[in-house]
């Protein structure tokens, strides 16, 4: 099966280096479109929204980090398009999910660090994307350095 849109979820650590590349590997050979996609999740999700304090100095600094790193990527990788990727705030399974639909993806590649046991097969957010995906899912894993 050939692929028409792939898109990727990234982390922005060196770490998402090989899921890229697969990414890459999989849309050659049908000139299949490459989007990234990262989603910067609100402090205020991260600490349970029960935040006394405001957030939004360090939320813009976070958001400016990863314009950066994006911008370091598409540096990296000449041939994904900056126009096609999106970098925004939210919760990365609704994002990733409705991402997908709107831009009409056909399989979503994102990076999984394996676990022992089946519960644990993939990591947090990759096993969150897989779960209701409206398209098909590659999980790629992530070999953890020594």
């Amino acid at each position: 099966m050939q692929y028409e849109h792939l898109l990727v979820a990234v982390d922005l650590t060196e770490e998402c280096d090989p899921v890229i590349k697969r990414a890459m590997a999989l849309a050659e050979p049908s000139k299949a479109k490459v989007s990234l996609v990262h989603i910067v999740e609100p402090m205020a999700m991260a600490f349970g929204g029960d935040v006394p304090m405001d957030l939004s100095q360090l939320q813009q600094q976070q958001f400016d980090q990863a314009k950066e790193r994006m911008d370091r990527l598409f540096n990296k990788y000449p041939a994904i398009n900056r126009g096609d990727s999106h970098l925004t705030y939210g919760q990365p399974r609704q994002e990733i999910h409705q991402l997908a639909k709107d831009q009409k993806c056909d399989l979503i590649v994102v990076g999984s660090h394996g676990r022992h046991g089946l519960a644990l097969l993939l990591g947090s957010t990759a096993n969150d994307v897989l779960h209701g995906a409206p398209c098909d899912v590659l999980a790629v894993r992530l070999l953890k350095k020594d």
